[in-house]
């Protein structure tokens, strides 16, 4: 290897890890302030799920105020197992969906979160993973304390299309939930279908799907159903009481 091939292996050798111990501190300086940005979206879903946090925006200091609601209407958590038993010692925050998702149905850990609202009613929140066309959506669902009537969904996505299956993230989407039920007049668990214009529709049990966006508003009925199936031990139980 001649002089100037060494010099300019040296140079290059030298400017990769430069720029790599660059990155990596970069990483590790911002890491915390991610953490907390996806923490403040996550709780901020919760909150929207009841009707809470709309202001965030407009608030001088988006994270505080998004912590001052949530500290307010956030009542409590637990975390229930398969057969919606109580777990010890789990923090419902911490659990990571797509992670317990990835486990066999009886080792899963479920969140449950709870509100109180101004007027004393009382919500019961659930939170959903599923797949849409392109990629993972998500959500939450809120619950009246009969355990059956939807008070509140939330639901946002990673990947679907602008202006077809991203729409599963807009408000007037979600709207269409509140009060829909997950029971029948018999009690059998029906979950809330997301129906296309020709298909038939009941009161209670189901929506309008996204124009255009028909497998992402199926997906969003598969997570539905999936995840109330897994919760259905813990909402039986408790339903009637």
């Amino acid at each position: 290897m001649n002089k100037n091939n060494l010099y300019i292996f040296i140079y290059a050798s030298v400017l990769v890890i430069l720029v790599a111990a660059i990155l990596s501190v970069t990483a590790t300086v911002l890491k915390p302030y991610q953490d907390k940005n996806k923490e403040i979206a996550r709780k901020l879903n919760i909150l929207h799920s009841v009707d809470k946090g709309w202001d965030s925006n407009q608030a001088t200091s988006k994270n505080d105020y998004v912590e001052q609601q949530y500290e307010k209407y956030i009542t409590g958590s637990l975390v229930v197992n398969s057969k919606g038993d109580s777990v010890k010692g789990m923090d419902a925050f911490a659990i990571d969906l797509e992670k317990e998702y990835a486990k066999p149905p009886e080792e899963r850990a479920l969140p449950v979160f709870f509100c109180a609202q101004n007027d004393g009613s009382k919500n019961i929140i659930l939170p959903l993973r599923g797949k849409g066309l392109w990629g993972p959506i998500w959500g939450y669902i809120s619950l009246q304390d009969d355990f059956n009537t939807i008070a509140g969904a939330v639901f946002d996505h990673s990947d679907e299309t602008p202006g077809l299956g991203a729409e599963i993230s807009t408000r007037p989407f979600q709207l269409q939930f509140i009060g829909k039920k997950l029971f029948d007049d018999e009690g059998h668990f029906v979950s809330v279908s997301v129906n296309k214009s020709n298909e038939p529709k009941t009161e209670f049990h189901s929506v309008d799907a996204i124009s255009g966006g028909t497998i992402t508003s199926k997906g969003l009925q598969k997570m539905i159903a999936d995840c109330m199936t897994l919760y259905l031990p813990y909402i039986e139980s408790n339903k009637n009481r």
